[in-house]
């Protein structure tokens, strides 16, 4: 009876360690670089989506202060980093009353600026991040063929130190409540 084990497990075909070590091998290599690809994958939407959200923002703050300053009946430059609208009672974003609106903004780190709504009464509302510099208002005069304009140039970057990876928002908001010089 052990005799015909033997001779039956003779004649049964299988894989050398040397085989299996080659297969596991090309095995792991595969699932690797796989992994890498994957996790490269993960980064990079990880990245889009941050910058996409820092652009977003920037955008969606300078349409709410084109609102605002379209409404205000005096703006005041008060520094390359701030300004004060006074909005009427009669603009929707001023709730009834008169009220002052203050833009500026503020340092978050090395290299970044958020830049901050405040209405007077209220809190301080951070409306877009990922600023590269903290001067981002400036004024053109009224002159006898134009109102008065306001220049945004707002530069965003998630990564500062990546200077290629800046987009700019730039747009000049006229104010209609000015009258030509």
């Amino acid at each position: 009876m052990a005799k015909r084990v033997v001779r039956s497990l003779r004649g049964r075909g299988g894989y050398t360690l040397i085989e299996l070590l080659a297969v596991l091998t090309i095995f792991l290599i595969v699932v690797t670089s796989l992994t890498t690809l994957f996790v490269s994958g993960a980064k990079a939407e990880l990245d889009a989506n941050r910058r996409f959200e820092a652009q977003q923002a920037a955008r969606v703050a300078v349409d709410q202060m084109r609102r605002e300053i379209h409404c205000a009946s005096a703006l005041t430059l008060t520094s390359a980093s701030s300004i004060t609208i006074t909005l009427p009672a009669g603009c929707p974003s001023a709730g009834g009353t008169q009220v002052t609106v203050v833009y500026d903004t503020a340092s978050a780190g090395t290299s970044r600026y958020k830049l901050r709504r405040t209405k007077s009464g209220g809190s301080t509302v951070p409306i877009a991040d990922y600023l590269t510099t903290g001067s981002v208002f400036s004024y053109v005069a009224p002159s006898t063929t134009a109102l008065g304009q306001l220049h945004v140039d707002m530069p965003v970057n998630v990564y500062p130190n990546e200077a290629w990876k800046t987009w700019r928002l730039v747009a000049d908001i006229v104010l209609r409540n000015t009258t030509r010089a």
